[in-house]
């Protein structure tokens, strides 16, 4: 990993946009939606109103009593803004603390315990309709970002304040806190420095290697995601235009991406599924895209021989990383038209030289194999640094020699592909891999929307699906499509919007083993 510590000065978070307007001024961002805390600006936005935004956010901040080194926990409604929010606390030397707007109350209440009286930054809904009172008492001022709310201070309120002068922090000191998916219990919260926010960007660089730096980048991830606020920067400041969406609604997505094509797509495996049907879409939105990416986690085979036949350019790839909040992007792989039939969603590909590494190691002597498959390990300058008021936890996620526990199982091939077979705590005895058989069912089923095998009673596995427009599914189509597979129990059929996902979309699936294994009485 010598790469990533030459040259490595660190992001500088408070100082990315005044960087990027520096070198592209009238660069565009395209949004889906009106920034709450300035609709004025409406959804194109240059580079330099940008800055200018996050400049006069900060000063008010400033104002706000906000300083050098204090926690600024931001939780407001969805909107791109939560990210200039994170960046206008970096600004005044703030550490920015993002929590999802998913998230419920009573879990923002008790992380702001773990956080020790941070500023909260909110507004007017979410203190009307959900957070709970004592969050005043949990934190050490309250600020809304829009609105009004007894006890707290507007930063409407505060227009005008005097502009003061980006703080220059020390960049081996805590930069971000965002929190962990929260698949398994409540959210963990995992701090980076402006190092590892930098050391995250430099994988990224590499898979943007053969995109010009001319092609619009579109991006549909959470605001409060780590991944956007190091991802907006390096895209920003290689001066592609940007497209960024709140929504994933394909017929919204098609429209934006019809008016501005974007060259590059970024965004969760499930949402990118969820756009397979632009592929056919007449005003053809996907045209003009020369890559597509997903975000930490692998994706079906059939999405992504669904969107780059939708491609018209010559040579579009589609770049599947690897990798967890805590660790950024540790391996990556590409796929092209010539890979996509047949290719095997379980390979999530290499490590990048110099900058990750990654092993597996077996779990009971015996070389791991597809057969056998041993926990994989990671080592990567984008590591986070604790789990703030968990750092026993953080220390005991790592065995000798400071490799990182991903969770997950697997094995490496011969060539030194990593194959991604199941989460250690999604393991199903006598099931090889859960996630192989849900890549075939999708492959064999296009209807379906998600697929998703957890332990029934007993520990049978159980298919969950969903179905587009949640139509019936076919019983007899999916007794077809079930042939050769390990033997399932009789599919569960739910609609999407009623799975318990994470802030990033993906399915929670102890939480849905849970559901589905509490009888009915009990859960009411």
């Amino acid at each position: 990993m010598f790469l990533q510590r030459v040259g490595n000065k660190g992001i500088q978070l408070g100082t990315v946009f005044d960087r990027a307007a520096a070198r592209h001024p009238a660069n565009p961002v395209y949004l889906d939606h009106d920034l709450d805390i300035a609709p004025e600006l409406g959804r194109r936005i240059t580079l330099t109103e940008i800055a200018g935004l996050v400049d006069d956010t900060a000063s008010r901040l400033w104002a706000a009593r906000v300083r050098p080194g204090e926690r600024v926990v931001i939780h407001k409604s969805d909107n791109f803004d939560i990210s200039l929010l994170a960046y206008s606390v970096a600004r005044v030397g703030g550490v920015p603390v993002l929590l999802s707007p998913k998230l419920d109350g009573a879990t923002v209440a008790r992380l702001l315990q773990r956080l020790g009286r941070p500023t909260l930054l909110t507004d007017q809904p979410k203190l009307e309709s959900e957070l709970p009172a004592e969050v005043f008492e949990l934190a050490e001022r309250v600020l809304v970002a829009t609105g009004e709310f007894p006890g707290a201070t507007s930063l409407a309120a505060l227009a005008g304040a005097e502009r003061v002068s980006p703080v220059t922090m020390p960049q081996d000191l805590p930069a971000l806190i965002t929190h962990t998916s929260g698949t398994t219990g409540l959210p963990k919260l995992a701090v980076q420095t402006g190092h590892t926010i930098q050391a995250r960007c430099r994988p990224q660089s590499v898979l943007l290697a053969p995109v010009g730096r001319h092609e619009p980048i579109a991006v549909h991830v959470s605001f409060a995601h780590s991944r956007m606020i190091s991802g907006v920067a390096l895209f920003a400041l290689r001066g592609h235009p940007l497209i960024l969406l709140r929504d994933d609604d394909p017929e919204r997505a098609a429209e934006l991406f019809a008016r501005v094509p974007p060259g590059v797509i970024e965004s969760h495996p499930n949402t990118l599924l969820n756009w397979e049907t632009l592929a056919k879409h007449p005003a053809k939105p996907l045209a003009r895209v020369r890559c597509f990416s997903n975000t930490f986690d692998a994706i079906h085979p059939r999405t992504v021989e669904t969107l780059l036949g939708a491609s018209e350019r010559s040579m579009p790839f589609f770049a599947q990383t690897y990798g967890q909040s805590e660790t950024g992007a540790i391996a990556a792989r590409t796929y092209t038209r010539k890979h996509r039939a047949g290719a095997d969603g379980r390979c999530v590909g290499v490590n990048f030289p110099g900058l990750t590494e990654m092993r597996v190691v077996s779990r009971d002597g015996r070389p791991p194999t597809k057969e056998n498959p041993g926990r994989i390990e990671a080592r990567s300058g984008g590591q986070i640094v604790t789990y703030l008021g968990e750092e026993d936890r953080f220390d005991n996620q790592f065995s000798e020699g400071r490799w990182w526990q991903m969770g997950d199982l697997g094995y490496r091939t011969r060539l030194g592909c990593l194959h991604l077979l199941d989460r250690e705590v999604d393991e199903i005895p006598g099931i090889s891999s859960t996630l192989d058989i849900e890549d075939k069912l999708f492959t064999r089923l296009p209807e379906l929307l998600e697929v998703i095998i957890v332990p029934g009673a007993g520990g049978a596995p159980v298919p969950v699906v969903c179905t587009r427009d949640d139509r019936p599914l076919d019983l007899a189509r999916w007794r077809g499509a079930v042939t050769g597979l390990p033997e399932l129990a009789e599919p569960v059929q739910r609609r999407l919007d009623d799975l318990p996902h994470t802030a990033t979309t993906k399915i929670k699936r102890l939480e849905l083993a849970r559901q589905l294994n509490t009888p009915q009485d009990e859960a009411r």
